[in-house]
């Protein structure tokens, strides 16, 4: 690939932070950040640009945020003003909105077998 295909990608920031959400609605903000390549401070930043344009609610449970979609929006650049965000997180998910989320992930093995829930015992 040359230098310069990689300048630019398709998706914004914004896009992928969004769609690492609706994978998986209890990621940690540095999982977000991993999956989409940023800084956790950029992906807290997008979280909570999500959050005041009403794509998502955030609430605290324990120690851990859960997210909650709010899919009924439409893009905000005028030239996709009338289409749906549901429908980009439909294509990139293959889940209907109101469909049943992915099983929660089991925890990695560290090494020696050992899992972080293993640690906490």
């Amino acid at each position: 690939m040359n230098n310069q295909a990689e300048r630019w990608t398709f998706l914004t920031s914004h896009a992928r932070v969004l769609l690492t959400i609706a994978s998986d609605p209890a990621a940690r903000l540095r999982d977000i950040a991993a999956a989409c390549r940023i800084t956790e401070r950029t992906a807290l930043a997008i979280v909570t640009d999500l959050e005041q344009a009403d794509y998502l609610h955030r609430e605290r449970l324990g120690r851990r945020n859960q997210y909650t979609l709010h899919l009924h929006g439409s893009f905000r650049h005028p030239a996709e003003a009338g289409l749906p965000v549901r429908a980009l997180v439909e294509l990139f998910t293959g889940r209907e909105e109101g469909a049943a989320p992915p099983p929660p992930r089991k925890a990695r093995p560290l090494q020696g077998g050992l899992t972080r829930s293993s640690l906490r015992e």
